[in-house]
């Protein structure tokens, strides 16, 4: 790794312990983590109390790829998000915390969070 990617890293891991401090998952409102990459997006409904992962869904999952084609990754972020509510939901969970991850919120992290809202998830 090079040293801007390295300085990059350590300031987005900096930015999340900062998220982090103020976000926590509980039962009745668990938190939805997103992880971003320059090819895919994965993201996560946790419950930090009992330290479980209750919903997953990747960009690379089974579900999505069938209905990706040739979308850009803002649109294939906006329907994993949308995808991550409708589990959520099946799961029985309609309010959740958003955990951005230390990532700036524009671009793919709000379109995922876009998306998770119309899937009916309340933040």
């Amino acid at each position: 790794m090079s040293k801007i990617a390295v300085k990059r890293r350590e300031g987005r891991i900096r930015r999340h312990r900062r998220v982090r401090k103020k976000i926590v998952g509980t039962t009745e409102r668990p938190r939805l983590c997103v992880k971003r990459s320059l090819k895919h997006m994965s993201a996560q409904i946790v419950d930090d109390t009992t330290m479980k992962t209750l919903v997953s869904v990747t960009s690379v999952s089974k579900e999505l790829q069938g209905k990706l084609g040739d979308k850009s990754k803002i649109e294939a972020s906006k329907m994993l998000g949308v995808l991550v509510a409708e589990k959520a939901k099946a799961a029985g969970i309609s309010q959740v915390a958003f955990d951005r991850g230390g990532f700036v919120y524009h671009g793919r992290i709000k379109a995922l969070a876009d998306g998770a809202r119309e899937g009916g998830l309340e933040f």
